[in-house]
């Protein structure tokens, strides 16, 4: 064979390739075919080892211990609520139609299916498209799932909250309103050698069986009216600190807030939070999910250096290999403490396990700033960018330096 005959082969097979790549249904089959093998390949190259521990040098712990609350926060005092009437045994609220996510697409998916309780007629690429235009974008957060309602559905209302628990649960949904929560989810098969299968998910409850202590919800991976126990619901959902996300109509706010009592304030529901994840970690000194959910809470009221003497605990403990792409306080908490060899180690762990992380970048990038490097710094947030266009916070670190 000629070389010219191999060079209008190659010629051609490239632009078949180029065409099966711009047909968007063929793109949708085969690209996260690529993305798991590439992802693997670059896990035997550098294989996944545990998140990494503290550094001894900068803690100064051996142990885990208890810090108090903080006090002084300037909140109001949390007045205890009236009784609740007690609750039916059983209540199957009308489910929305189901909707099976695209990949990388867990909350889109859910956000949708609990729109379409209120008739939304969307579906979840509506969403994606906003907050997650990257299909291989692997995380989105309550945040900006609210955001999407407030700013695309305005005729209705989003909130989110943490430190749920399971009768709060029950009395919203036995209140007729549908809850988003976020949860564990194991994988099936490993994205890269010593993968430990761990991941997040949202799941949408509509109802609930005391009868077999169950919630019945739509899972989008999974499927339509999928049980799951009060214990198991309980113990996935602990490693993002209780959150739940409501949606509702304006008129419904004061039954919300009536059902909600003090954790309605945002401020009083993190320090529910932050006394609740304090006792936990007092109770099992041995439980990483925890001290972590005690560092988040002691992040919103920017107490960093307590926090990030709470993550050093989770990490010493072990945490799963993705929980940095889920879960960002532990970046703000170091990068305020000055722990920027922390920061870093961090940062690096969870870009070497989602290489397109925006807040990975975002925050390596504000280390780098720091250390005086601006244009490492600029170089991270551009990363950033081209991982997820429009993202405000690095937006503003650009202009910040400029």
């Amino acid at each position: 064979m000629s070389i010219k005959t191999v060079l209008i082969l190659c010629a051609l097979v490239l632009l078949l390739g180029i065409g099966l790549y711009l047909n968007p249904e063929t793109n949708s089959r085969i690209s996260w075919r690529w993305d798991r093998a590439t992802t693997y390949i670059l896990g035997i190259i550098k294989p996944a080892g545990p998140v990494p521990t503290s550094n001894p040098s900068t803690t100064g712990q051996s142990t885990p211990t208890v810090a108090l609350v903080p006090t002084g926060t300037g909140l109001p005092s949390v007045t205890p609520t009236s009784t609740p009437a007690p609750l039916p045994r059983q209540v199957f609220n009308p489910a929305p139609p189901y909707e099976l996510q695209d990949r990388n697409n867990c909350g889109p998916a859910t956000l949708s299916m609990a729109l379409h309780v209120y008739n939304w007629e969307g579906d979840q690429f509506d969403i994606s498209s906003v907050i997650k235009p990257k299909r291989g974008d692997r995380n989105v957060n309550p945040e900006e799932m609210v955001f999407w309602v407030r700013n695309y559905a305005g005729w209705l209302r989003a909130e989110f909250r943490v430190n749920g628990n399971i009768p709060l649960l029950k009395r919203l949904i036995a209140a007729g309103y549908p809850v988003i929560v976020e949860e564990t989810f194991k994988f099936d098969e490993p994205y890269w050698l010593n993968d430990d299968l761990w991941a997040a998910h949202y799941l949408l409850l509509t109802g609930y069986d005391d009868e077999t202590n169950t919630f019945i919800g739509h899972d989008s991976f999974y499927g339509a009216d999928q049980l799951v126990s009060y214990d198991e619901l309980e113990e996935s959902w602990k490693p993002f600190n209780y959150v739940y996300m409501l949606i509702y109509l304006p008129e419904e706010e004061d039954e919300i807030s009536s059902i909600l009592g003090s954790d309605w304030d945002p401020d009083i529901n993190r320090q529910n939070a932050l006394a609740a994840s304090q006792a936990r970690s007092a109770e099992n000194p041995e439980d990483a999910f925890a001290w972590f959910n005690y560092g988040a809470n002691l992040v919103y009221f920017e107490n960093y250096a307590e926090a990030a003497s709470a993550f050093d605990s989770a990490r010493n403990l072990g945490l799963p290999q993705r929980m940095m792409r889920y879960q960002f306080t532990p970046f703000l908490a170091y990068f305020h403490a000055n722990r920027l060899d922390d920061l870093f180690t961090l940062t690096n762990y969870a870009l070497d396990r989602t290489r397109n992380s925006e807040e990975a970048y975002l925050w390596h990038g504000w280390g780098l700033y720091r250390q005086g490097d601006y244009a490492g710094a600029r170089s991270d947030w551009e990363k950033a960018l081209f991982h997820r266009p429009d993202y405000t916070d690095a937006l503003y670190a650009l202009d910040f330096v400029r």
